[in-house]
């Protein structure tokens, strides 16, 4: 089998499967299967078309495929995404970084940059609250060190806390893989239902936490994917029972509260809300006593950031 060949397979494969449209971008699936077992770029694929594939390449190639006909995301069969510029390992554990979320990391060093000058003696705090993989955390402490945001021995001292321990074990390995060169010593991670297990205060808060609706979470959930439902659904009490609102925010009502307990005096939340629970999070964060309150959009207008101060 040649690239040809197996663009033309793969293709044909995930765009109908006894009439059933597998992929909404079939094309683009094949690409980055191909390009992941090749380990090569998509320039590659165009001007090596007729390159042959070994064995093993086909036979994992025809095995992904089959995976993707069942809706499994394609990340979840190379193990592996791009965020913010950067390659994250995932896993069945752990959300998919999506790239609505790279706006978070956008906000959150802007918060590092007002704030680190205040702070020249010492490195901010920052914890990363239902961190996943890792991808906002370790990003934020990355493109900090690799555009100089603030001094070397200044980076954010870095704490992130999921109440999954797979999650954790993979944010670790996204650490190690990202984060060598600097100040491994600082780094913390806890296993913790929110702040239930977090000790001392930070001067940034950050967060993409569950927050979509049950029964949009089930919609979700139906094609196939494999994202946990426990990183999505937002209607979820602290016991782990559904709770009997219906909005998707039950954990944030939680989360907003804690944060604001575990904020220095300046310090700033920042979360991911989407764009149908934006302004309901926003009146979550005031009626707590978060000042300067403001929901920020992303690239395509929508709502998708609710930050504020505590003063």
């Amino acid at each position: 089998m040649t690239i040809k060949d197996a663009r033309a397979y793969g293709t044909k494969t995930l765009s109908s499967v006894l009439g059933i449209k597998r992929s909404s971008t079939p094309s683009l699936d094949v690409d980055v299967l191909l390009e992941y077992i090749l380990e090569c770029d998509k320039t590659f694929l165009l001007f090596h078309s007729d390159a042959p594939l070994s064995t093993e390449q086909e036979l994992w190639f025809k095995n992904a495929i089959e995976k993707r006909t069942t809706g499994l995301p394609v990340a979840y069969i190379t193990g592996q995404k791009e965020f913010f510029g950067y390659t994250f390992k995932v896993n069945q554990s752990t959300l998919i970084p999506k790239p609505d979320t790279e706006i978070l990391v956008e906000e959150t060093v802007k918060e590092i940059e007002k704030l680190s000058p205040k702070t020249e003696a010492k490195a901010l705090l920052v914890c990363d609250m239902c961190t996943g993989s890792g991808c906002v955390g370790l990003s934020i402490v990355k493109y900090c060190a690799e555009e100089y945001i603030t001094l070397p021995q200044f980076l954010p001292n870095l704490t992130m806390c999921d109440i999954s321990f797979e999650a954790l074990n993979l944010a670790r390995e996204n650490a190690r893989i990202l984060l060598s060169p600097y100040k491994a010593a600082t780094w913390r991670f806890i296993q913790t239902n929110l702040f239930e297990n977090v000790s001392g205060t930070f001067d940034i808060i950050v967060s993409n936490p569950p927050y979509v609706p049950l029964q949009e979470t089930v919609k979700l959930l139906q094609d196939g994917r494999s994202e946990p439902a426990l990183a999505l659904n937002g209607d979820i009490e602290n016991d782990g029972s559904i709770s009997s609102s219906k909005d998707g925010l039950c954990l944030m009502r939680r989360l907003i509260p804690q944060a604001y307990e575990h904020l220095n005096a300046g310090g700033t939340l920042l979360v991911e809300s989407g764009e149908y629970n934006a302004d309901k999070t926003a009146n979550i964060f005031l009626n707590t006593g978060f000042k300067e309150v403001q929901i920020i959009n992303d690239l395509e207008g929508q709502k998708r950031i609710t930050r504020g101060t505590k003063l």
